[in-house]
C-alpha cells in the first residue's frame, strides 16, 4: 500500500491492524509488525477478528429486520471490508442510513471511493474521544436524525481507549444524545481470569500500538449502564444468537472478546 503526505506510514493504527487480521491489503509494514507480534502471543486473534465482524452482521441484520432501526452510527468503523454495516442493513431495509466514523484518514479515502454511489451512507474522519464533535459533524447530521432511534456501534473500539480517556463517559454522552428506543452494540477484549496470554497481549498492544485495554466482564457491563440488555446478555461474541451451534465454547478465540446489545428505555 502506498502512502501520501497526509497519511504517515510509520505509525500503526487500530483500523489498519484490524485490516491485517481480516486479511485486508490496506495496511503498512508497521501495522503488519504489530499484528504479527500480537499473533505470536495469541494466534487466535485472526479468528477473534472474524467473530467480531460476524457478530456485527448478526446484530445489524436483527436490528434492521426485527427492531425497525433505520439509522446506524458505526464508530471506530475501520476500513471497508467484505459485508460492511451498510450492506447488511440495506439488505434488510433498503432505506437504512449508515454513517461510518474513524480517526484514521485512510478510512475516509477508501470509504468515499467505495460508497460514492450510495446516498444512504457517509464516511467521517473524527475522534471518538470528542463525542460532541462526532454528533455535531455536518455529515453525521446530514443522515442521522437524533429525534429517531439510532443504533450506535462500538464494535472493538473501546478497548483502544485507556481508562483516563473515560470510555464510560463517552458511552454515557452518546447514550444521552440518542432517543428512547435506540440501541448500543459494544464489544471489548475481555480478561480471561489470570490467563497469562491476555495480560501479555495487553502489554504488547500498549507498547507497540499505544492502545489495547483488556477489560474484565464487570468493566464491560458498566458500559451498558442505563440500557436494557437484549438476550442472551453480555456473552462471548460467537454465542450472541449464533447461526450455527458452537461446538466448543471454552476456547480462547471464543472467550477472549465479549459483547452485547443494549436498548435505551
Amino acid at each position: 500500500m502506498s502512502s501520501s503526505p497526509e497519511i504517515p506510514s510509520d505509525v500503526p493504527t487500530a483500523a489498519r491492524v484490524y485490516d491485517v487480521m481480516l486479511g485486508g491489503k490496506d495496511n503498512f509494514a508497521v501495522d503488519r509488525a504489530v499484528a504479527e507480534a500480537s499473533l505470536a502471543i495469541m494466534p487466535e486473534l485472526r479468528a477473534i477478528a472474524v467473530h467480531n465482524r460476524e457478530m456485527l452482521h448478526r446484530v445489524v441484520a436483527h436490528l434492521a429486520a426485527e427492531e425497525g432501526i433505520r439509522q446506524f452510527l458505526d464508530l471506530g468503523s475501520g476500513l471497508p471490508t467484505a459485508r460492511n454495516t451498510h450492506e447488511v442493513a440495506q439488505e434488510a431495509a433498503p432505506d437504512a442510513r449508515v454513517v461510518y466514523v474513524d480517526i484514521d484518514p485512510i478510512v475516509l479515502a477508501h470509504g468515499r471511493a467505495i460508497l460514492a454511489d450510495n446516498a444512504g451512507t457517509r464516511v467521517v474522519t473524527a475522534d471518538l474521544r470528542d463525542p460532541r464533535a462526532v454528533l455535531d459533524h455536518p455529515d453525521v447530521r446530514a443522515l442521522i436524525d437524533f429525534e429517531q432511534p439510532v443504533c450506535v456501534l462500538l464494535a472493538g473500539i473501546l478497548h483502544h481507549l485507556s481508562d483516563d480517556e473515560d470510555p464510560g463517559g463517552i458511552v454515557a454522552a452518546l447514550r444521552d444524545a440518542v432517543p428512547s428506543g435506540s440501541f448500543f452494540f459494544i464489544t471489548n477484549f475481555t480478561r480471561l481470569g489470570d490467563a497469562p496470554e491476555s495480560v501479555e497481549l495487553e502489554r504488547q498492544l500498549l507498547a507497540q500500538l499505544g492502545t489495547g485495554r483488556v477489560r474484565t466482564p464487570a468493566e464491560l457491563a458498566a458500559f451498558f449502564d442505563g440500557l436494557e440488555i437484549l438476550a442472551p446478555g453480555l456473552v462471548p461474541l460467537p454465542l450472541w444468537r449464533p447461526a450455527a451451534t458452537i461446538i466448543d465454547a471454552s476456547t480462547v478465540d471464543v472467550r477472549f472478546m465479549t459483547g452485547g446489545v443494549g436498548r435505551k428505555p
